[in-house]
C-alpha cells in the first residue's frame, strides 16, 4: 500500500458536485474551491478531500509521501477529450504555405493536408508511430494532461487504421497517460475512393466497423461532417452504423461551414461534437436539448486563423462546453492545454472557472470516463496537478505560460 498527503495548497479546486453528467450554464462556474486545501491518496485512489488543519492531523504520520503546496494551486489532472496523436511525418511546410495565402482546403484538395499526414502514417512501421507518439504523450504529461482522447483517421485503409488503433492498445499499457481510443476511419474520402465517395462508406460500415467493435479497439466512432468530405448523410449512415455495435458516435461538425453538423449531433445523441466554428443557431439550440457537448478547439482556430467557436454564447444557451487542442499535425500541433484554457477565455470570452471545467470535468464527460476522472472526489483515480500560482484566476490570466509544478497519475508523480 503506498500514500500520498497533499496539503496547504493555496487553493485546491476540487471540481466536485453533486450534479450529474456534463455542467451548463452556471454550474460550470462551481468548482468547490477549498482554500488552504489537503488530499490524501491511498494505492492511486482519492481517499480524503479537505482542510489542511482537518486532514494533516489525521493523515501526515501515515502517509508515505508529504508534499507541502504552499502558494500553489491544486487541481484534478486535465483530460484532452479530442486529439489526433497517433501519426506520423509533420506538416510544417504546409503552415508557411498558409501563411502565404493558402487555405486549409485549398492545401487538401492539392493532397496536401489530411493526405499527407495518411501517405506519412501508412508508411510508418508501428514502433515508429508508438516512439513519435509516446513523445508527445510525454509532453502533455508536462503541461498537466493526464487524460486523452485519440482517434485513428490517417489510415483510411483498414491496415493503418489497425495500426493506429494497436498503437494506441499499447501506449494504453504502457504509458501512464491514460488513453481513450476513438475510431475515425471517417476522417475523409482516401485519394483512391475519389468519385466514389459512397463505396467508401459501405466499406466502412460493411469492412472496418465490425471489426473494431469485435476487437475492442475503439469506444466512439467519429466522423467529419463537412462539405466536400462526408455529407449529413453519409455522417449518419456510419454514425448509425456504429451505434449498432456499440460505438458512441461523435462528430466532427461545422468546421469550414454552416453544414447541418451539431442538427446531427443532437439527431444521433452523439456523446459530443467537434469544432463548431460555424455552428448554427439552430444547430447550437438542438445540441442543448439534446445533451450534445460541445468540444471547442479555440487553439486550431488560432493557429488556421479563423473566429474561434462561439463559446460564450453555446454556455449561456445551456450547451455544456469542453475544450481541447485538437493536437494533429495540420491545424493544431500543440500539447498545451494551459494554453488552450487561456484562449478560451481570450477568444471566446469564456470565464477562467469555466474553463478550468471545460477542461476538467466536462473533457471527462465528452469521453465518458467522469466516474474516474476530471474532479477531486473521493474514490476517484489520484489524477492531480500543483501549479506554481496561487488561484485559478492566474492560471488564466498568466497566459502562454507553463506553470506546472508537479503532476500525479493515480498517486504516483510523473512530472
Amino acid at each position: 500500500m503506498s500514500s500520498l498527503l497533499i496539503k496547504n495548497a493555496s487553493q485546491l479546486a476540487t471540481l466536485s458536485s453533486t450534479i450529474k453528467g456534463a455542467r451548463k450554464k452556471e454550474e460550470m462556474s462551481e468548482l468547490n474551491v477549498i482554500e488552504d486545501g489537503a488530499i490524501y491518496i491511498v494505492d492511486g485512489r482519492i481517499e480524503a478531500v479537505g482542510l489542511s488543519k482537518e486532514l494533516v492531523p489525521k493523515y501526515e504520520a501515515e502517509a508515505d509521501e508529504v508534499v507541502d503546496a504552499t502558494d500553489c494551486l491544486v487541481t484534478p489532472g486535465l483530460v484532452d477529450a479530442h486529439t489526433h496523436v497517433v501519426f506520423g511525418g509533420s506538416r510544417a511546410n504546409e503552415f508557411e504555405r498558409r501563411l502565404q495565402g493558402a487555405t486549409y482546403m485549398e492545401i487538401m484538395n492539392e493532397g496536401g493536408g489530411i493526405h499527407a499526414t495518411t501517405r506519412m502514417t501508412r508508411e510508418a512501421t508501428e514502433d515508429e508511430l508508438f516512439e513519435q507518439t509516446k513523445r508527445r504523450l510525454d509532453s502533455f504529461l508536462t503541461h498537466g494532461v493526464t487524460t486523452v482522447e485519440s482517434k485513428s483517421g490517417y489510415g483510411m485503409n483498414w491496415e493503418t487504421e489497425l495500426k493506429q488503433l494497436r498503437v494506441m492498445q499499447r501506449l494504453q499499457k504502457e504509458h501512464p497517460i491514460d488513453l481513450v481510443p476513438t475510431f475515425m476511419g471517417a476522417h475523409a474520402v482516401p485519394e483512391e475512393y475519389k468519385g466514389k465517395e459512397d463505396e467508401f462508406v459501405e466499406h466502412i460500415i460493411n469492412d472496418m466497423l465490425p471489426i473494431v467493435a469485435e476487437e475492442k479497439l475503439a469506444k466512439f466512432n467519429d466522423v467529419f461532417c463537412e462539405k466536400g468530405v462526408f455529407t449529413p448523410e453519409q455522417s449518419e449512415r456510419i454514425l448509425e452504423a456504429g451505434k449498432e455495435y456499440g460505438l458512441i458516435p461523435k462528430i466532427h461538425a461545422d468546421e469550414i461551414e454552416a453544414y447541418g453538423g451539431a442538427e446531427l449531433a443532437a439527431k444521433v445523441k452523439a456523446i459530443s461534437a467537434e469544432h463548431l466554428l460555424k455552428a448554427s443557431d439552430q444547430g447550437i439550440k438542438d445540441m442543448a436539448e439534446a445533451g450534445v457537448i460541445a468540444c471547442l478547439l479555440p487553439a486550431t482556430a488560432l493557429f488556421l486563423r479563423e473566429e474561434a467557436a462561439e463559446g460564450r454564447k453555446m454556455i449561456d444557451e445551456g450547451v455544456a462546453v469542453a475544450i481541447s487542442t485538437d493536437n494533429n499535425p495540420g491545424s493544431s500541433p500543440t500539447t498545451s492545454m494551459p494554453l488552450v484554457m487561456n484562449l478560451a477565455c481570450i477568444t471566446m470570452r469564456l470565464t477562467p472557472a469555466e474553463a478550468l471545467t471545460a477542461a476538467t470535468y466536462n473533457g471527462a464527460c465528452a469521453i465518458g470516463m467522469e466516474d474516474e476522472v476530471g474532479s477531486l472526489e473521493v474514490g476517484k483515480k489520484g489524477d492531480i496537478v500543483m501549479w506554481d500560482v496561487a488561484t485559478y484566476q492566474e492560471l488564466q490570466y498568466l497566459f502562454g505560460v507553463n506553470h506546472v509544478v508537479s503532476v500525479w497519475k493515480e498517486g504516483n508523480q510523473i512530472v
